[in-house]
């Protein structure tokens, strides 16, 4: 059962299993898995290869279901949702910051940033306004008739950033999001991740393989064979 509304958390996973099938057999990655997390954390979540940690993430994207369990994410029970509502709901509440940022080549920054708004009922004139100033928030508002190729990865990846929360989710979900980064571009990501969540409040759920990236974090997570490692609050399990 979900629980009450004045002790639901942002993100709740409650016993969920699940599996991948190879041919016959069934591989299990969670076996009652659980989780919380309040609204306005920032947790990075480290573990092997294997371990679940795309799958999680897949999950809090409702792009994988599960096959028993609860997941609510900002009062949604995403376990009961079919793909239609799923679709609604990721293009209302879900912003994504992926390694290798998947932006187009032949669009600029500005129309790279703009394609979310494409979905929503705005004109043009708002669209623009909108793509304005999340590229200046980004630190960006002079590249926005750049084209990816004419900008460093780290720029790169602040208009992936850009792209992300120009809808304003509450949720941004990002994936090795330094992964592809010199230090120095990944600090800056990194940074600007930071004042995301502590200047605008927005939940940020991370996975990656970099122990200085998990350091800006406000918790880390250990994620080992489908089970979270005590650690640092990890979470109800």
């Amino acid at each position: 059962m979900p629980p009450s509304n004045d002790e639901r958390p942002f993100i709740r996973l409650a016993g969920i299993t699940k599996s991948y099938g190879r041919g016959e057999d069934r591989i299990p990655i969670f076996s009652g898995l659980s989780l919380k997390i309040p609204r306005g954390d920032f947790v990075a979540i480290m573990g092997p290869s294997g371990s679940g940690k795309s799958t999680l993430l897949n999950i809090f994207a409702a792009l994988d279901g599960v096959e028993a369990g609860h997941v609510s994410i900002d009062g949604s029970n995403l376990s009961a949702m079919k793909e239609g509502a799923r679709a609604r709901w990721r293009t209302e509440t879900l912003g994504i910051v992926f390694q290798f940022y998947n932006l187009l080549p032949m669009l600029t920054a500005a129309e790279n940033v703009e394609l979310p708004l494409l979905l929503k009922p705005l004109t043009r004139r708002e669209r623009r306004e909108r793509v304005a100033t999340v590229l200046g928030l980004v630190g960006l508002g002079e590249r926005a008739r750049h084209y990816p190729r004419e900008m460093s990865g780290g720029q790169q990846q602040r208009v992936g950033i850009a792209r992300a929360i120009v809808t304003d989710p509450s949720l941004l979900l990002c994936d090795e999001p330094t992964g592809d980064l010199d230090r120095r571009s990944a600090d800056e990501v990194l940074e600007m991740l930071g004042l995301l969540n502590r200047d605008l409040g927005k939940t940020i759920v991370m996975v990656t393989h970099d122990p200085a990236a998990a350091k800006a974090a406000k918790r880390t997570l250990h994620l080992d064979k489908g089970e979270f490692r005590t650690d640092d609050g990890a979470g109800d399990r």
